[in-house]
């Protein structure tokens, strides 16, 4: 079992930036990897970006265009999503997801456990 729990949403204007947080526990850290997606009212779950249980390679959705970097610190059992170039569009809830597999993938059927989700708002 893993226990994720997101942090750091909030309200955020247009083109201002934002970290998100994934901290784990119940398991070793550094076996799995770690995805994030979002949901915008109204419509349906979406990837975001994914990394690895190392950290070494990571995935993004096409719509990222270089704004969004995730990264994981393995000795604090915790994933970052850093979000820069905000836009309204950006307003959704993100959560994070552990895949025991530990390559992660665009795919959320790959993963086994979720957070309860953060609020994201991008005001214009």
């Amino acid at each position: 079992q893993v226990q994720l729990v997101e942090s750091g949403g909030g309200l955020v204007q247009a083109g201002g930036s934002l970290r998100l947080s994934c901290a784990a526990s119940g398991r070793a850290f550094n076996s799995i990897a770690i995805g994030w997606f979002r949901r915008a009212p109204g419509r349906e779950r979406e990837f975001v970006g994914a990394i690895n249980w190392s950290g070494t390679t990571s995935y993004y959705a096409d719509f990222v265009q270089g704004r969004f970097t995730v990264s994981r610190d393995n000795a604090r059992s915790t994933a970052y999503l850093q979000m820069t170039k905000m836009e309204p569009e950006d307003t959704a809830v993100y959560f994070c997801a552990a895949d025991d597999w530990g390559a992660g993938s665009s795919w959320h059927g790959d993963y086994e456990y979720w957070g309860q989700g953060t609020q994201v708002t991008v005001s214009s």
